[in-house]
């Protein structure tokens, strides 16, 4: 007998085979059964499961703060447009020391620009009404504008001036030409530069004719009225002798009118010339010898030596950055309210 038939062999050889298991399963797959415990429920699953919550716990209390925040961000943008508001109107009433008051005139004259009447003579009126405004400035920087606009301007400078009994001064810089001289004869005097732009007394209507040009195109214009001058001034139909007759006459009737505004506020300082209303314009020096201005200065000069009251104050209406902003917020908002009302249909 062999000795390998011995029953306390060990040689692995004789060794009893282990089940392999299932045929064609993985080790590691297993594995991972037999780790799943004594329920038979996956491990693999439950995590995944704790992620997905989790995960959707966290990005609800992201969208929470980020709400949070953006409502705040809201809060604290209208707490500071009030208080732009209020530091802006304190400023303004806490000026009560003497001082000279100034009211600046500058860019074009128009409605909704700047030197409109609305923004410059709101500024006037608060300026008049301090107790602590020796004298009113027109700080004037402008090549004029709408008649009409200056024409609103000059009328309650008068109003204010005999309502408060104070004086006024312009003090022009670079330009005061046209309608911003029409604003500045209101004042009691004016100083100039010697090199500032003064004058041009005169009124203005231009436009464009492009009736030749269609016909060298082939272009032809259809234009239906109801009334024979209802197209007039129609840059792309032909004018009239009649209606060129017309327009020239309004023309010279607001001209008249200018005419007449210029000799009210200048009086017998006014050296009229036969070119004075013709709509030239002269340096500051020459406006001096011609009357259309008193004496060469600027605004320090002005506030102190002839009003006495060194500080300088300025009232002019504008824009503050808070304003700026609620503008802008506001445009963009009214854009997106026309945009949404488009994309809606149509009722028939």
């Amino acid at each position: 007998m062999n000795d390998s038939n011995r029953p306390g062999n060990t040689d692995p050889s004789f060794d009893p085979p282990q089940d392999p298991g299932p045929p064609n399963q993985p080790a590691s797959l297993s594995r991972k059964s037999a780790e799943a415990g004594p329920s038979g429920a996956p491990g693999w699953e439950r995590a995944t499961l704790e992620k997905l919550v989790f995960a959707s716990l966290n990005e609800q209390k992201a969208t929470r703060r980020w709400k949070t925040f953006v409502r705040l961000s809201w809060l604290a943008f209208f707490i500071f447009l009030v208080w732009m508001a209020l530091q802006r109107s304190a400023s303004v009433t806490a000026a009560t020391a003497p001082h000279t008051a100034v009211v600046e005139i500058k860019g074009e004259i128009a409605a909704g620009a700047d030197a409109s009447a609305e923004f410059v003579n709101a500024a006037l009126r608060v300026a008049f009404e301090d107790k602590g405004a020796k004298a009113i400035v027109l700080l004037i920087n402008s090549p004029g504008g709408s008649p009409v606009q200056a024409g609103m301007i000059n009328d309650e400078i008068l109003r204010l001036k005999a309502l408060h009994n104070k004086p006024v001064y312009a003090v022009v810089e670079e330009t005061c030409a046209s309608a911003a001289y029409y604003i500045a004869v209101s004042a009691d005097k004016i100083f100039v530069d010697k090199a500032s732009i003064v004058g041009s007394i005169g009124v203005l209507m231009d436009g464009f004719g492009f009736t030749g040009l269609m016909d060298k195109l082939g272009v032809e214009r259809r234009l239906l009225t109801a009334g024979e001058n209802k197209g007039f001034l129609d840059p792309f139909s032909p004018q009239t002798e009649t209606q060129r007759a017309f327009a020239q006459g309004m023309l010279n009737q607001i001209h008249q009118q200018f005419i007449a505004v210029v000799k009210a506020g200048r009086g017998d300082r006014l050296k009229e010339t036969p070119g004075m209303f013709s709509g030239l314009f002269w340096s500051g020096q020459q406006s001096v010898e011609l009357g259309l201005s008193d004496q060469l200065g600027n605004l320090d000069y002005v506030a102190r030596e002839v009003v006495k009251a060194e500080e300088i104050i300025d009232y002019t209406r504008r824009d503050n950055v808070a304003e700026r902003l609620a503008k802008k917020f506001g445009a963009a908002m009214g854009e997106g309210a026309i945009k949404a009302f488009k994309a809606l249909p149509a009722l028939r």
